[in-house]
């Protein structure tokens, strides 16, 4: 008999030092950490027994935090809203034939969930789906603003790269390699072109001397506002996934 779905997302992790099973709970984030003998369905059983101490946390931490989660929801249900570029957009789940999550997205998102995955799988399958499009989304983005901004100054980078960063939102290697983070797909649009230009600037000077802001500015000359929201969302940013 299948455990009823619970109204959010949790990992299991195993630990050697753990000696009974304990709930952890973050902003926007639930972890099981238990012993690696507890049984996995004891463990499922034991979170269902929680739920309502989970979910008053959780609650609680949002009252809180409210700057928390508001770029990715906590759980990927129906009605729940993913920002792209700065707005809002709505998640429609839609059940499927396929055999693996798919994203549609026209001013809101359908997501095609395959009947095979069972409830408790949803949010990973579908965060998994979503980090994957939203990659996908930045290097046709980025691309576009290198070949609008790399001509002007002769900017041009030996490669570019989308990365996973949970540290930085851009980085020029020494060889000119540039990286960009994915999640500012979720930021305005002219924050990822700040980004862009930010690193691009670094081909040319390695620091951030007054000329490298100088140049910074001939390509974006309200660069600060957009560097601004930076310092104000970023943290919020990072944390959505």
């Amino acid at each position: 008999m299948s455990l009823p779905q619970l109204p959010f997302a949790y990992q299991i992790r195993r630990s050697q030092r753990a000696s009974r099973a304990r709930i952890v709970v973050k902003p926007g984030q639930v972890e099981i950490v238990a012993p690696h003998e507890i049984p996995e369905g004891w463990l499922h059983k034991f979170v269902q027994a929680k739920q309502h101490w989970v979910a008053h946390a959780l609650r609680k931490m949002a009252v809180t935090n409210p700057e928390q989660n508001n770029f990715a929801p906590l759980t990927f249900e129906q009605g729940a809203t993913l920002i792209y570029q700065g707005k809002p957009h709505p998640i429609t789940l839609k059940t499927t034939a396929l055999k693996r999550v798919k994203i549609e997205f026209n001013d809101h998102y359908i997501i095609h969930l395959p009947e095979t995955i069972h409830p408790r799988h949803h949010h990973e399958q579908i965060k998994a789906e979503f980090i994957k499009w939203l990659r996908k989304m930045a290097k046709q983005e980025v691309e576009q603003l290198v070949a609008k901004h790399a001509p002007q100054r002769k900017l041009f980078p030996k490669s570019t790269t989308i990365k996973t960063q949970k540290s930085r939102w851009g980085s020029c290697g020494v060889n000119n390699n540039i990286n960009i983070n994915w999640l500012l797909m979720m930021a305005p649009a002219d924050v990822l072109e700040y980004v862009v230009v930010h690193e691009l600037c670094h081909i040319k000077v390695k620091n951030h001397s007054s000329q490298f802001w100088a140049l910074v500015a001939e390509h974006l000359p309200d660069y600060q506002r957009r560097r601004l929201w930076l310092k104000r969302e970023g943290r919020n940013l990072m944390l959505a996934f």
